[in-house]
């Protein structure tokens, strides 16, 4: 073969070449255009599930009352706060009330309640076992129980002496122990800032028969304030650390300390309770 075929023989094989390379390259390209439309098209479902999930939990938390607290205060007149209204009034509804007192002044037995507004555990108590106690023994004329203040939820001194005061302020109407039950019944979350003064004009208007400008001028009666300090000296004489704390023994004698509740004591609280009560009544 001539020198001059054999390089037209190369240059064929060269061309050969560049057209099976070119070919090879074009269904590269051809293949990771398609991986990436493909990935694209997975991008673009996963990105619809997405919103899709998040207007789910925009719904939900929206048809919950937001994600700020899980016990969001019941707007005064609205539905939830009347239903609030006819179970605290269920509860205590006809029971005489005196001040910071809930039941029949002459009952033989006494219990002191020492508890925070904002105390969570004192709401788990106060709408867990706290109806039996109401039902068994105060309702029936046999224990009065006494609320005193100890702060230990509240974080704020001046925020704890305000809600503290705004309900013995109702006190002086007689209506307190309705303004303490709704105020746990629309506890807030905890640490989350939820008492405002909008926050206890709400519940105010709440109270049934509570005269609201009577209210608001009984608030700065420095004696409401003197009586919040007096709570707090008789928890610090008694050694209370937590909140709820109990006071029990025959009226006008001496109060024993009652064992602090946990929470896992507080399904138990009236069982805690029956037996001493008794007692002091056969005494």
């Amino acid at each position: 073969m001539s020198n001059r075929g054999a390089e037209d023989d190369e240059q064929d094989l060269t061309r050969k070449q560049r057209r099976e390379q070119a070919r090879t390259q074009r269904k590269a390209l051809e293949e990771e255009q398609a991986a990436s439309a493909k990935r694209r098209a997975r991008l673009t479902q996963l990105g619809i599930v997405v919103v899709v999930v998040i207007a789910a939990v925009v719904v939900i938390l929206i048809a919950t009352g937001g994600g700020g607290s899980s016990k969001d205060q019941a707007k005064s007149g609205s539905k939830a706060a009347n239903e609030n209204v006819t179970t605290v009034s269920n509860l205590i509804g006809g029971i005489p009330q005196s001040g910071n007192t809930l039941g029949d002044p002459n009952a033989p037995v006494t219990l002191k309640y020492f508890g925070d507004l904002e105390c969570p555990i004192c709401r788990e108590f106060t709408l867990g076992a706290f109806p039996e106690i109401v039902q068994k023994w105060v309702r029936t004329g046999k224990v009065k129980v006494e609320y005193h203040s100890m702060e230990t939820a509240t974080r704020e001194p001046e925020v704890f002496k305000t809600q503290q005061i705004a309900a013995y302020a109702a006190g002086k109407q007689n209506l307190g122990w309705y303004f303490i039950e709704l105020f746990y019944h629309e506890q807030g979350e905890e640490d989350s800032g939820y008492v405002t003064e909008s926050y206890l004009q709400n519940l105010a208007q709440q109270v049934p028969g509570l005269d609201l400008s009577t209210w608001t001028a009984d608030r700065s009666d420095p004696e409401l304030a003197n009586e919040v300090e007096a709570d707090k000296q008789t928890a610090n004489n008694e050694g209370f650390t937590g909140t709820p704390s109990f006071l029990l023994g025959k009226t006008g004698g001496k109060l024993e300390k009652v064992t602090e509740l946990s929470t896992a004591d507080l399904q138990e609280a009236s069982a805690l309770f029956d037996p001493k009560i008794e007692s002091l009544l056969k005494s």
